[in-house]
């Protein structure tokens, strides 16, 4: 399992900063007060998890399948590069 899903931590996370301020809030009832207006979105991320919105197959039917497109470019580079340098060094050794 990786230690952080999909980003780097932030310079606050990592100071203890956001730890901090979200203790604080608990303490003055702030969570408990906006608790209603998140109802919403945390239905929604239940139902997602539910159908698999995040899952692989689910990213594949959002997504599509994946292009090589970027690879393609690098190779076509690399080939570039590789018959460039063939005719120079060609060139180089005729007299």
């Amino acid at each position: 399992m990786k230690f952080f899903r999909y980003r780097r931590p932030s310079l606050k996370t990592l100071l203890g900063i956001t730890k901090a301020k979200k203790r604080l809030k608990k303490e003055l009832g702030i969570t408990d007060a906006l608790k209603p207006f998140r109802a919403w979105t945390n239905a929604k991320r239940r139902f997602k998890r539910k159908i698999g919105y995040e899952s692989e197959a689910g990213r594949l039917i959002r997504n599509g399948l994946p292009r090589p497109g970027g690879c393609l470019v690098v190779m076509a580079a690399m080939a570039l590069g590789l018959a460039t340098m063939a005719t120079a060094l060609a060139a180089m050794g005729r007299p």
